[in-house]
């Protein structure tokens, strides 16, 4: 453990006593505490810790390869050996590494891979106060997964901000606090707000250019993304300071020379990824723009996109408290402090505005619904509902909401889902590029958004994989760099070479992901109906207007939906999850009233029926139809007579004996669960459920017999028992079965017969003259010598011209 003075430090010994007790734990503490750096060093050696591995989650891509870095040069190893990481591109680790730093997402893959987490010993959930969708799930299934399998596992979670109640409450932690060590911040406002966004460069270049002149120090500014980190760099070329750019997508050397300390004064252009996780060395003047990306849930393609939106006011002193990590520093915020008060208090979580469909996945991969889990704010109802309900028509999930072989291949590849089941629908290398492009495309921006709102432009989404491939000198460069550079990802991903060429046709891949969106035309030119409900437009003058099916990958959602993205289907070169909906077939319904089936030939796709018409039927799905309804009736409707429910028990009675002689199921649950497979056939001419009376069930049941099981039934279970002076009909439904008969015939039996060679017992019941039972008995030879006499008094006084001989079991002529 390095000997490092951070205030943290003061904190270690609570922490290890309480993880060494095996509870959760808190770890409140500002940024600049060191809590990122010296905690996962800290329970290196904590014996609970064994040999398992530490895994640290981080937020951000670059704050993971930062925090691995900075721990292995306190450790003086190299990267890979005790300290690692690992994010969606790249890592480093080995055998020998004992603390993983990773992404948000790839926890979710590891615990989709490895349910157990076998070799974890701790989990360390860091900046768990930004709440993002992939670090509040990750907390909800290692929380499952320590109630459920691993009450060893030890979670630990990091916050910068004090507000810590609700989650302590939620994980049953302890809460151990670190005051940190902040020098003072000056806070400074611009008197005046910026009319839009596309003005922030030019602001915040000129307040750097300001507090260059006006205080020492290096420079931190805030900015919401790349694009206004080039334009603001453009804008300050020649202030006599480095500038160096700061976001995800840069490469590492670039990354690294930004948060190393600098020969001459720097000016450094991030993005939020430098709000809390990294320390940027010399900064004591934070510029901040205000404004950052975040996950929000875009209507117009139904994919969670990274929108620019105001920060909050507890962002804003996040930001605020970089420049005071090593000396007294300044913040200048480009708005005003009217516009301050206005702004919200915190973030809200992405659970709260995203859409949850890989949300949804992930639980049902996991196999615990969403309700189950344990969330600091549970997921909202109607959106988990609606992210249900699109897994089931990308063929994600089954009616019961269990994940598929779909959904699990989804999952593999870390997309949302529809992007994930387009990828997924491609058809050779060529496609599945095309799919990955498409991809990238609806993930980010249109790259042709002014002309289409200028309406110069076509919705058709042809055009825009034109400009991916080939260039647009009207495209929107910035856009098609980075769907250019994230289709290179979902390339690599699926397999793929990042330059491996795209061709096919957009429409069945849009199909694949978008099955809610594919669109019909009905009466004029650009008007349209949606196959998940709903309605769409095009202008009449877009060459898509006349177009018979769409694909609506993006709607502008307003007082009537306009398509923006879309491609022209052809119903005959669907994915072959969509091929089955849409098909031309025979429909046979039941009409309860008439009693009768009626034939409807349809053409469905989705709530879209494309034709309908009336027709003869066809006397198999007729058939078929009236099994159904007699099955759903629990086959009432069918004749049944004392024969057919005699030989129903007869043959359970064998299948019980006989357990491998083959002998079919002919129960009442049987005969429902089958109905479609063995009474259709005798409904060949029929059309009306009333008239499944003139049926010969008894019949229909022996069917299913082959002939020497049925040869063997009678043998061995016969309806009727011969005796000496008559036959005596067998109930099969009481157990044993029950040989009825007048006495007269029993004259000469002197023992019980047995059925089944022996297997069944039999009992016997002797009927009156009038027919009403004198005795039942299952020994008759001990009948004949006891009970008889008293019956023999009492019948001969009751039926004196009827024979009563003394002992029954002799034989006698009358």
């Amino acid at each position: 453990m390095p000997d490092l003075d951070l205030p943290v430090t003061d904190a270690l010994p609570r922490l290890d006593a309480a993880l060494s007790a095996g509870r959760n734990v808190l770890v409140v503490a500002p940024p600049g505490a060191g809590k990122t750096t010296l905690v996962p060093l800290a329970l290196l050696d904590a014996p609970w810790r064994g040999d398992r591995r530490i895994l640290m989650l981080e937020p951000r891509r670059l704050a993971t390869r930062a925090a691995a870095t900075r721990m292995a040069f306190l450790l003086d190893q190299p990267l890979g050996r005790t300290i690692g990481y690992r994010t969606r591109l790249d890592g480093a680790g080995s055998a020998e590494t004992r603390v993983e730093v990773i992404t948000e997402g790839l926890l979710l893959r590891r615990l989709q891979s490895d349910p157990g987490l076998e070799d974890v010993a701790a989990v360390i959930l860091d900046e768990i106060h930004e709440r993002s969708l992939d670090s509040d799930l990750g907390l909800a299934l290692c929380l499952d997964l320590q109630r459920m399998l691993r009450p060893d596992l030890r979670l630990l979670a990091m916050s910068a901000t004090p507000d810590g109640g609700r989650l302590s409450a939620l994980m049953a932690a302890e809460v151990i606090e670190s005051s940190g060590r902040r020098f003072p911040v000056t806070v400074k406002h611009q008197p005046r707000d910026i009319a839009h966004i596309r003005e922030l460069p030019d602001a915040t270049a000129r307040a750097i250019r300001a507090a260059l002149a006006e205080h020492p120090g290096d420079i931190l500014a805030f900015l919401p993304g790349m694009a206004e980190i080039r334009r603001t760099q453009s804008a300050l070329e020649g202030i006599g300071a480095e500038v160096l750019p700061l976001h995800g997508d840069l490469p590492t050397k670039d990354q690294d020379r930004a948060l190393r300390q600098g020969e001459t004064r720097r000016v450094v252009l991030a993005t939020s990824i430098a709000e809390t996780s990294l320390t940027v060395p010399g900064v004591r003047i934070v510029v901040d723009g205000g404004w950052r990306r975040s996950p929000r849930l875009d209507p117009a393609t139904g994919l969670t996109r990274l929108a620019t939106v105001r920060v909050s006011r507890a962002a804003a002193d996040q930001r605020a408290g970089r420049a005071g990590r090593e000396a007294p520093g300044i913040a200048i915020r480009v708005w005003s402090p009217a516009l301050h008060r206005g702004l919200p208090a915190f973030d809200r979580p992405e659970i709260l505005e995203a859409e949850l469909s890989a949300l949804v996945l992930e639980c049902a991969g996991w196999g615990t619904a969403p309700v189950d889990l344990a969330f600091q704010d549970q997921p909202p109802a109607g959106a988990l509902a609606a992210a249900a309900t699109l897994l089931k028509d990308l063929g994600a999930l089954d009616e019961q909401d269990r994940i598929t072989q779909a959904g699990r291949a989804m999952l593999r590849i870390g997309a949302h889902p529809r992007l994930a089941a387009m990828m997924l629908a491609a058809a050779g290398v060529e496609q599945a590029a095309l799919a990955a492009d498409l991809a990238a495309l609806l993930e980010e921006r249109d790259p042709l958004r002014a002309q289409h709102a200028a309406a110069g432009s076509s919705a058709d989404i042809a055009s825009r994989l034109a400009a991916i491939a080939h260039g647009d000198p009207t495209a929107d460069r910035g856009a098609l760099n980075r769907i250019r550079q994230t289709a290179g990802q979902y390339r690599r991903r699926i397999g793929l070479a990042s330059g491996a060429p795209a061709a096919g046709q957009p429409g069945p891949l849009l199909a694949a992901g978008f099955p809610d969106r594919i669109a019909q035309r009905r009466g004029e030119p650009g008007s349209f109906r949606l196959s998940g409900g709903g309605s769409a437009r095009l202008p009449i003058t877009d060459p898509l207007a006349k177009a018979g099916l769409l694909v609506a990958a993006s709607l502008e959602l307003k007082t009537a939906s306009r398509i923006r993205l879309a491609a022209t289907l052809d119903p005959d070169a669907l994915p072959a999850a969509l091929a089955a909906r849409v098909t031309e077939q025979v429909e046979s319904s039941f009409d309860p009233v008439a009693g009768t089936v009626l034939a409807r030939r349809r053409r469905r796709l989705g709530a879209l029926i494309l034709s309908d018409r009336m027709e003869q039927g066809d006397p198999a799905r007729i058939a078929q139809t009236l099994a159904a309804v007699t099955a759903e009736r629990d086959l009432r409707p069918l004749p049944w007579t004392d024969a057919s429910r005699q030989l129903q028990v007869r043959v359970a009675l064998m299948r019980q004996i006989e357990t491998d002689a083959g002998w079919p199921d002919i129960d009442d649950a049987a005969l429902k669960a089958t109905a479609q497979d063995w009474l259709p056939p005798y409904l060949s001419n029929i059309t009306r459920l009333s008239d499944l009376e003139k049926l010969d069930l008894h019949a229909m049941l022996t069917d299913r017999l082959p002939r020497h099981l049925l040869a063997r039934l009678d043998r061995e279970l016969p309806t009727q028992l011969p005796l000496p002076a008559g036959r005596a009909a067998i109930d099969y439904t009481g157990s044993p079965p029950l040989a009825s008969a007048r006495a007269q015939a029993f004259y000469g039996l002197a023992t019980t017969p047995v059925l089944a060679g022996g297997r069944v017992p039999l009992r016997l019941a002797l009927l009156s003259p009038a027919g009403r039972p004198i005795a039942v008995t299952a020994d008759l030879g001990k009948f004949w010598k006891g009970a008889w006499a008293d019956a023999r008094r009492d019948m001969r006084g009751r039926y004196p011209k009827h024979h009563w001989p003394q002992d029954g079991a002799e034989p006698t002529e009358n």
